[in-house]
């Protein structure tokens, strides 16, 4: 806090100063002041035309260019002209240098108050007190930051940060009770938002040995009800599916889940989940029969020979992820099927079925026709971005015998 109130007293002292420099130099601008007034010859130069213009009136009088009631008219307009223009140069006296002065120590005090009571209503003191708690412990053991963080929570019971500040470390140190009493407080502090309810039901769901209960589903329920893609709750679905052993349900929940992260590392943690999934699925589909499988098999499957176009091949590092979309024409769904490689192994022939589906109410199988999208990601997300490249093919007849060419050739703008 030293350091903010340092720079609030130097901001204050400036200001000051700029107050006070207009007093400093009043008695220069004072003493110019005078001096052109004292040099001021306006009014000889304006005597000096009137009496050229009188003299030229009088000549044209006695020429007989004017006779002598236009001589009066005129030289009664002269005489006017020449009083408004003496007139207008009368100027009020100067006042004294001092004059006004007991304002300043008034405006400075005036300036002084409303600097405090502006930054005492529009700042945040709390959460500058909080950063230099946090910054205090950032080395320290966790025991210790949970403690020092716990009593400054209480302390800031009103600040939803300093509560959020405490809640992962709750989580991590696997104080699962604590950590609930922990979110409850931020929901009352800053409403029932999705992310809150779904970190409160995953915590519960843990704390209940992995068990979705009553109050877990309920939690589930209104966070899916605000958000249908809320990654936490889908994550906390696919695995109580995955400990059930209802591997394909699972590994859909997580592919939705993957889609809602935008850090890489959640993706890097579902995608090994998935496969660990996809090993328990496949293994159980091999002890079933020869027919079984067959009649399981996917019914519709789309091979793509997926190319890039030389003049972009320089513009994005090899390891840049590519993603192969298959979407339905009307666009009424979501992606039929999706397949991922990276740039570095283009050329490659990449196949579509009903097992890339992310959704099990969103099949390949289910249409006749799509659009394919290959989107090479600048930014590894699954949304396009700008500086990505693409490339489309459009109303393909699904289940052809024959391998189909997209070439990737198009920037998104």
């Amino acid at each position: 806090m030293t350091a903010l109130y340092i720079g609030i007293a130097l901001l204050l002292m400036l200001a000051l100063w700029l107050l006070w420099l207009p007093v400093r130099r009043a008695a220069g601008l004072r003493d110019a002041l005078m001096t052109f007034e004292a040099d001021d010859r306006n009014n000889a130069e304006n005597v000096a035309i009137y009496r050229q213009r009188l003299a030229a009136l009088e000549l044209a009088l006695v020429e007989g260019e004017i006779d002598r009631e236009r001589f009066a008219e005129d030289r009664l307009e002269l005489d006017r002209r020449l009083l408004e223009d003496a007139g207008g140069q009368g100027r009020r006296p100067l006042k004294r240098v001092r004059a006004g002065r007991w304002l300043l120590p008034l405006v400075a005090i005036l300036l002084v108050v409303a600097a405090l009571v502006f930054y005492e209503r529009t700042g945040d003191r709390q959460d500058l007190e909080l950063y230099q708690v946090v910054e205090s412990v950032a080395h320290a053991p966790p025991e210790t930051k949970i403690s020092v963080l716990a009593a400054e929570a209480q302390r800031q019971s009103d600040n939803p940060k300093a509560w959020a500040q405490l809640f992962p470390l709750y989580r991590d140190n696997g104080q699962f009770d604590q950590a609930i009493d922990t979110l409850e407080r931020l929901v009352a502090l800053q409403g029932r938002q999705p992310q809150l309810l779904a970190q409160l039901a995953q915590m519960k769901f843990f704390a209940a040995d992995r068990t979705v209960t009553d109050d877990v589903q309920s939690l589930i329920d209104e966070t899916l009800e605000l958000d249908p893609r809320q990654p936490t709750v889908l994550g906390v679905l696919g695995i109580d599916a995955f400990d059930h052993a209802r591997y394909r349900e699972a590994i859909d929940y997580w592919r939705r889940a993957m889609a809602g992260y935008q850090d890489d590392e959640s993706g890097k943690a579902l995608r090994k989940v998935i496969a660990v999934a996809q090993q328990r699925l496949d293994a159980r589909a091999g002890q079933a029969s020869t027919a079984d499988s067959t009649a399981s098999a996917p019914a519709a499957s789309l091979q793509v020979d997926l190319t890039l176009a030389p003049s972009l091949s320089e513009r994005l590092p090899a390891d840049t992820p590519v993603f192969l979309v298959a979407r339905d024409v009307d666009g009424q769904r979501p992606p039929l099927a999706i397949a991922q490689t990276t740039l570095g192994a283009l050329p490659q022939t990449l196949t579509l079925s009903d097992a890339q589906a992310m959704t099990p109410q969103a099949k390949l199988s289910q249409v006749d026709h799509v659009d394919l999208v290959a989107r090479v990601s600048a930014s590894g997300q699954a949304q396009p971005q700008s500086g990505d490249l693409f490339g489309r093919l459009q109303d393909v007849v699904v289940g052809g015998d024959h391998a189909l060419t997209l070439d990737i050739d198009q920037v998104v703008p």
